[in-house]
């Protein structure tokens, strides 16, 4: 198949899933990150997801979310199509929402390659984005699974790694449209500074960005070798999609699905077998996590040294710094502190440190424990 042909058979699917507790009370279980333009842009980080990969599947592109997320999705997307809009009932991780999208793709066409995408990152220059794709879909299309790993920018310990192998040929030829091809030697889970530091400075370790790009037949075969149960629930779903039984059986089925991340129940197992290869993907790239990531994608929105989001926002900033969110008209006031997290919504407030920023997750925990869900 040439890469042409390939990319003629290329599906993105996009899951937009996860609360982003992290970026509580900005980003919430009613209104997630991927629904909140958090780089001062004007465009949601689905949005933006959507516009990135447009270009290379048109209106081949299927969203996996929760049912609440339905009209908030449509609105984002309109583009899409009402059978390219997957709903979960309820979460059930990574694997699941990518498997049934690979499984509802499976039966319109074997020979489908889709790749995998998050709507809550944010990532540039685009074209070089659109090059990794492009040599990934290229790869896969040789009977491989395909993740994009980015080249990291520092030795970070919250993210897991890809060791790269050898280059990867075909006939003893580099992959058409695909020079950069490596085999994965293995992935790594989150090392410690120490690890971490080595890691980047071999030179031979990617980022673990959870793009993959795969055959949909090779993903579920993956899929089936590695988690049967889970495998067996999709493809009954994926019978009877778009059939007067689908409520039904989905209704059934979805529920007693196991809960598992797509890396440990496809990536790792098929980078054992050998079958996983890399593109190093030379771009920026962000999850945006927390508010310091936030705080570090806005420098154009600065005042002073002060980043301000919200069309609203009324701040006042004398020998401060950090970041403030504000979805209300009340005044925020800083005088004399550093790397301060302001976020001021109607009926919650954070205040912490961009120091602080992951535990903000803690909170929330707390607070749903405390039973306060109503602001969760």
């Amino acid at each position: 198949m040439t890469s042409q042909a390939a990319l003629d058979k290329f599906y993105t699917v996009i899951p937009a899933g996860g609360v982003g507790t992290r970026l509580w009370p900005l980003s919430r279980a009613s209104a997630p990150k991927f629904l909140h333009d958090l780089t001062g842009s004007g465009t949601t980080l689905i949005r933006g997801t959507y516009e990135r990969l447009a270009p290379l599947t048109g209106r081949r592109v299927m969203v996996v979310t929760g049912e609440s997320h339905r009209e908030a999705v449509r609105v984002q997307i309109p583009e899409l199509d009402a059978s390219d809009l997957v709903l979960e009932s309820e979460p059930k991780d990574s694997a699941a929402a990518i498997g049934l999208a690979a499984a509802i793709l499976h039966r319109r066409d074997p020979e489908i390659i889709m790749g995998s995408f998050a709507a809550d990152q944010v990532i540039a220059p685009v074209e070089i984005f659109q090059q990794a794709v492009r040599e990934a879909v290229a790869t896969a299309a040789t009977g491989k699974i395909v993740t994009i790993g980015i080249a990291p920018t520092h030795p970070s310990m919250g993210f897991g790694y890809i060791r790269r192998g050898a280059p990867l040929q075909v006939d003893g030829a580099p992959i058409e449209g695909a020079p950069n091809a490596r085999e994965v030697a293995e992935f790594v889970e989150k090392p410690g500074q120490e690890l971490a530091e080595k890691y980047v400075a071999s030179g031979e370790y990617l980022w673990n960005a959870g793009m993959f790009v795969a055959p949909v037949a090779l993903l579920l075969d993956h899929l089936a070798r590695a988690e049967p149960v889970l495998h067996a629930g999709l493809t009954e779903i994926a019978a009877a999609w778009g059939t007067p039984d689908q409520a039904e059986v989905t209704a059934r089925v979805w529920p007693e699905l196991p809960k598992i991340a797509i890396d440990y129940a496809v990536a790792e197992p098929a980078a054992a077998a050998g079958d996983v290869a890399v593109i190093p993907g030379n771009f920026t790239w962000d999850d945006v996590g927390d508010f310091a990531a936030i705080a570090r994608l806005n420098p154009a929105r600065e005042q002073e040294s002060m980043t301000v989001l919200g069309e609203k926002a009324r701040v006042y900033s004398d020998q401060s710094s950090g970041v403030v969110v504000s979805d209300t008209q009340r005044v925020v006031a800083l005088i004399g502190v550093e790397n301060i997290v302001v976020v001021d919504t109607p009926d919650a407030l954070l205040v912490t440190t961009t120091d602080h920023a992951q535990s903000v997750k803690q909170a929330v925990e707390a607070l749903r424990a405390q039973g306060e869900s109503d602001v969760l």
